[in-house]
């Protein structure tokens, strides 16, 4: 809802119209675009999006492995979600799981070679629908302000996140929570 502020006024905040256009086209941007890169690769690779998250977050790490618990933080998603995740990318052949070997109260998530192969045949496709949608629409100084301003908002989130998780029993990070 957008009204006049009165700085001076108490009660509700409301968005200025500037801010209400903002957000508005923020929100368009972060619906559609999420939407638009799972299709590409549904259609060229059978892949939703976060599986194409996790397989590459997979890919990036030494030995192709990673603690789940720590993965479903990189993904943004439950533990409990990722589990199902990764059993569907088991069944497919391109993850496996085993009992992190410096700590078997840990469970790792593992690239396997035929995910490996996988990720790479898929990832031309949707970095192309990443360039094409996304960044090749930006100028660089855009992209560099982009850059900025996410990391300024996501502060601002992560900063309130740890505020309502300390007021709920105390921080927790990846390594406090077991899998």
């Amino acid at each position: 809802m957008a009204a006049s502020r009165d700085p001076g006024a108490s009660g509700p905040r409301w968005l200025g119209d500037d801010q209400l256009a903002a957000w508005r086209g923020f929100m368009k941007l972060a619906q559609r675009l999420p939407a638009a890169l799972e299709a590409q690769l549904q259609r060229d690779s059978k892949l939703s999006f976060i599986e194409y998250y996790v397989l590459a977050h997979l890919s990036d790490q030494p030995g192709r492995r990673m603690r789940m618990s720590e993965l479903a933080v990189l993904a943004n998603t439950e533990l409990s979600r990722l589990s199902h995740l990764v059993g569907r990318l088991e069944k497919r052949g391109f993850v496996c799981r085993e009992p992190d070997p410096h700590n078997g109260r840990y469970t790792q998530a593992i690239l396997t070679d035929a995910g490996h192969a996988y990720l790479a045949d898929a990832a031309p496709g949707h970095v192309g629908q990443v360039l094409d949608l996304f960044a090749d629409a930006l100028t660089p100084a855009e992209l560099r302000t982009l850059q900025r301003i996410s990391g300024k908002v996501l502060a601002r989130v992560e900063r309130a996140q740890g505020e309502t998780t300390r007021g709920h029993g105390g921080s927790r990070s990846a390594k406090d929570v077991r899998d």
